[in-house]
């Protein structure tokens, strides 16, 4: 379980720092989606903020379980905030499957940790 856990949550904490420094310089594929569902560009940083808060959450978590669940639940709801948004302005699901796989990873991510 534990080694599960790290494949889990090394996957996870990589994509979030992607995706963050997509945001953060501005690359069209990472922001794309996100203008469509209606996020403002003075907005990427904040998101960004967010997962990399996520990503060394995990990090940290390594050595405390606490704060390893804090960020999987936090993962977790970004992702379905993320899923929200797609889904309110009608999106097709190819247009948000990466946020709802990441999703199911971070919430397996909670599920491991909870019974670390």
């Amino acid at each position: 379980m534990k080694i599960a856990l790290d494949i889990l949550g090394g996957f996870i904490a990589l994509a979030l720092t992607f995706s963050a420094i997509g945001k953060i310089t501005r690359n069209p594929g990472a922001t794309e989606a996100i203008a469509r569902v209606g996020v403002k560009e003075k907005q990427y940083n904040q998101l960004a903020l967010l997962e990399i808060l996520g990503s060394l959450g995990l990090l940290v978590g390594i050595w405390s379980k606490p704060i390893a669940i804090a960020a999987a639940i936090g993962i977790s709801l970004y992702f379905i905030g993320a899923q929200t948004a797609h889904i309110r302005v009608k999106d097709a699901f190819k247009d948000f499957a990466s946020a709802t796989f990441l999703f199911l990873v971070s919430a397996a991510v909670l599920i491991l940790e909870l019974k670390r």
